[in-house]
């Protein structure tokens, strides 16, 4: 079974988790072997009471990291855990930096650390949060110690905080918080980048998968639909000549009237179909994006039937051509806008956007607070004749995904059940012609 987008997010989110939570226990059985190695050899390097609470440390870490993993099972929200595991552990840095001479102490190396996996996990607010509660700490010990509040556990040591001038000692703490909050900066810069361009990968993958099967299923129900085709044609004007001739019983002339209404209903899907089979050749010219979606949406909102009651918002930047075939490009628009009316009921509200990039391109959205689509039917609806809808006949992304292909776009659809859909494609623009 393929996973969504947001399953495979969700599943990159859990492993990352999990391997901090290895990574937490290795490091404190490293703590523990290099501890008792120090103490074997450099017994007088610290106090014995020093040691003993660098192994309350460690076992601490230990118990955490156990504690940890009895709460992946049973918390829903991972990040809320994230949270805490990371916030004790910039306690753990600061306690350990303590323990091994504070000012003096070789561990405020494992500060930038923490930032680094904090902006995996919690991303770029939750890295400066975590930076700024480390300066907090740091600060507060370095500072504690110099004021001898705290005293140093080793204060023989040439280096403590007591024995520098304040400015040296200031100097010392801007020089860790600066350090934490560029690695945080940076590393979550990094940490967007990369999520980025996982979705765009991701969504190609899934693009060029729908194109594939799109593709074999049109080249396949073309031929068919072409033979359904004429001899529906030579039914519904026979049914057109006999419907002439008249009948004097009513029951008579409403059955025929059935016939032919269900005949033209069946030579529209066919023609449909055909449509999405094989997409006829457009005549692609600079056409004014703007004026085609205005136009669109004049012709959507005379339709009371589809609609009365929905609340349609335009976000349009002017002046912006596109080159597509203006039917082409209308049909786009219509299919699209029309499934986000039905999808808002009789009550709802229908954004139309349009976004110029960077890239020489321009993004269209139209975005609706509806239904929504479950993601287990979010590969589906592309597939021709899938529908969730009591009526309709399911061809209407289809016909939609192959006219974009024909202007090298994809259509990309993200939508949460409940809440709504967006829905977006991307087209290059031109120059205003003269």
């Amino acid at each position: 079974m393929k996973l969504s987008t947001e399953s495979l997010l969700n599943k990159d989110y859990k492993n990352k988790l999990k391997r901090l939570m290895a990574f937490r226990v290795v490091f404190a059985l490293l703590l523990l072997g290099s501890t008792y190695i120090v103490h074997l050899k450099q017994p007088f390097s610290l106090s014995v009471s020093s040691f003993f609470r660098l192994y309350g440390l460690v076992a601490f870490i230990l118990f955490c990291s156990l504690s940890y993993a009895v709460a992946y099972f049973h918390v829903r929200n991972l990040l809320r855990l994230a949270y805490v595991q990371i916030g004790l552990d910039t306690v753990t840095v600061t306690t350990l930096v303590y323990l091994s001479g504070g000012f003096d102490s070789s561990y405020s190396f494992l500060y930038p650390v923490v930032c680094i996996y904090s902006s995996i996990l919690l991303y770029r607010q939750g890295s400066l949060i975590i930076s700024g509660l480390i300066s907090i700490q740091y600060t507060a010990l370095i500072w504690f110690e110099y004021f001898n509040i705290i005293p140093p556990l080793a204060p023989d040591r040439i280096y403590s905080a007591v024995r520098y001038h304040w400015s040296y000692v200031t100097y010392q703490i801007l020089i860790i918080i600066l350090a934490c909050v560029v690695v945080s900066l940076l590393s979550s810069y990094l940490v967007e980048q990369t999520r980025q361009a996982k979705k765009e990968v991701k969504a190609m993958q899934d693009h060029v998968s729908r194109v594939d099967k799109l593709a074999s299923l049109g080249e396949m129900a073309a031929g068919l639909a072409h033979e359904i085709k004429n001899p529906l044609a030579s039914m519904v004007g026979s049914i057109q000549l006999l419907g002439k001739e008249g009948f004097d019983d009513p029951d008579q002339k409403k059955l025929m009237a059935i016939v032919l209404r269900e005949a033209n209903r069946l030579s529209s899907l066919v023609n449909n179909f055909l449509l999405f089979a094989k997409t006829p050749n457009g005549q692609a010219r600079p056409v004014c994006l703007t004026d085609e979606i205005e136009e669109t949406l004049v012709l959507l909102e005379k339709d009371g039937n589809r609609h009365d009651g929905v609340d349609i918002t335009r976000d349009l930047k002017p002046d912006l051509w596109v080159e597509m075939d203006p039917v082409h490009l209308r049909q786009v628009i219509w299919n699209l806008l029309l499934n986000a009316v039905e999808a808002v009921g009789e009550s709802g509200c229908v954004i139309i956007r349009t976004i110029p990039e960077k890239n020489e391109s321009v993004i269209v959205e139209i975005v609706d607070n509806g239904i929504g689509i479950d993601s287990a039917d979010i590969e589906k609806i592309f597939i021709p004749f899938f529908t969730n809808k009591s009526h309709g006949t399911g061809l209407g992304l289809s016909i939609v995904h192959n006219l974009l292909e024909g202007y090298q776009s994809r259509l990309d659809i993200q939508s949460t059940p409940g809440q709504g859909t967006t829905v977006s494609f991307m087209l290059k623009v031109v120059e205003k012609p003269d």
